[in-house]
């Protein structure tokens, strides 16, 4: 049978098995950080993008850089400055001399690869940020008017700073939406912080083997969208996205006094991907409840736009939607 025509039934024991592997792989260079490493390959296996939050040092690029070694794709990094360009990303049309004279040829940048690594995103302009979005939605990439596919798997991970301000541009609504999940990367713990140390100043080179190459990926990612979800399932999580909105009628008290707009429809379809993936991992093949309540706030975080009350009275959308999910019924 064909990788990518993997069967439901056998998927279920060979994903969890995969993911395992993978996760320890992992763990050989990256250390803590569970919920984050879990959150990234959910990304991954839905087919989505992750944008990682938090200060420097904490490990960010370099849980991408461990997850390329263990896949088998393409990787590259674009370290975004202010005068980083559109082109500086996409490529570009240049002349070449050939025997036949001169003629155009598109050189790509390094947004063709499946791995990309976009470090500090938002120090670049927003018109280099806006070359992102096809990339991102459509999988395209469109220079002088002539569109290019981008390899299958793509996966684009971006970090961000949210302390530091100067030379920084804050990512649009639109660019937000278009990540999977927003994972918020913390500090290690004492324990965590004495591992770091004892790997990274011992002279040690973690060795990481490669656990998936590019047809097992895709067919992983194909498998996910056969895992079934009941209508009351999907109903949920379509319940809890028309409740982040202040005119509905779903709507909390939080949400109503706290957000100026609420979740895309994109966020629905990243409520059941993430909870489909979720129930692979517990080697199910239907969506539960717990699934969906899992990854409410990877998945709305980033698309809820608080209003100036809730940044007065420091109510972050962590905290509404936690509240959300604490009240909505699960059933109606």
């Amino acid at each position: 049978m064909p990788t990518e025509s993997l069967a439901l039934d056998t998927a279920v024991d060979t994903f969890s098995e995969d993911y395992a592997k993978l996760r320890t792989e992992i763990a050989k260079a990256v250390v803590g950080h569970e919920e984050i490493v879990e959150g990234v390959l959910v990304c991954l296996f839905a087919g989505g993008h992750a944008l990682l939050e938090g200060v420097p040092g904490l490990g960010k690029t370099l849980l991408i850089r461990t997850l390329s070694d263990a896949l088998d794709l393409d990787f590259s990094r674009i370290q975004f400055t202010p005068d980083l360009m559109p082109a500086d990303i996409t490529g570009t049309t240049v002349v070449v001399e050939s025997e036949k004279g001169r003629e155009f040829e598109f050189r790509k940048g390094p947004l063709f690869a499946q791995m990309v690594l976009a470090d500090e995103i938002n120090r670049a302009t927003p018109k280099t940020q806006s070359a992102l979005l096809e990339a991102m939605q459509e999988r395209t990439v469109t220079v002088g008017g002539e569109t290019h596919l981008l390899k299958k798997p793509f996966f684009v991970m971006a970090t961000q700073n949210p302390i530091e301000q100067e030379g920084t541009y804050q990512l649009p609504e639109a660019q937000l939406d278009r990540f999977f999940f927003k994972l918020h990367v913390g500090y290690s713990g004492r324990s965590q912080l004495m591992e770091i140390i004892d790997k990274t100043t011992s002279g040690k080179t973690p060795d990481v083997h490669r656990v998936l190459d590019t047809e097992k990926i895709i067919a992983y990612q194909n498998v996910v969208r056969e895992v079934e979800i009941s209508n009351e399932v999907q109903d949920y999580a379509v319940r809890i996205v028309l409740a982040t909105h202040p005119d509905e009628q779903l709507a909390t008290p939080q949400v109503k006094s706290f957000l100026r707009f609420g979740a895309s429809p994109r966020a629905a379809q990243t409520l059941v991907l993430a909870g489909k993936v979720n129930a692979l991992l517990e080697r199910r093949t239907e969506v539960s409840i717990e699934d969906i309540r899992k990854v409410v706030l990877p998945a709305l975080r980033h698309r809820c736009i608080l209003n100036f009350e809730a940044e007065a009275e420091a109510v972050s959308c962590d905290d509404i939607l936690t509240s959300l999910i604490e009240t909505l019924p699960t059933a109606t």
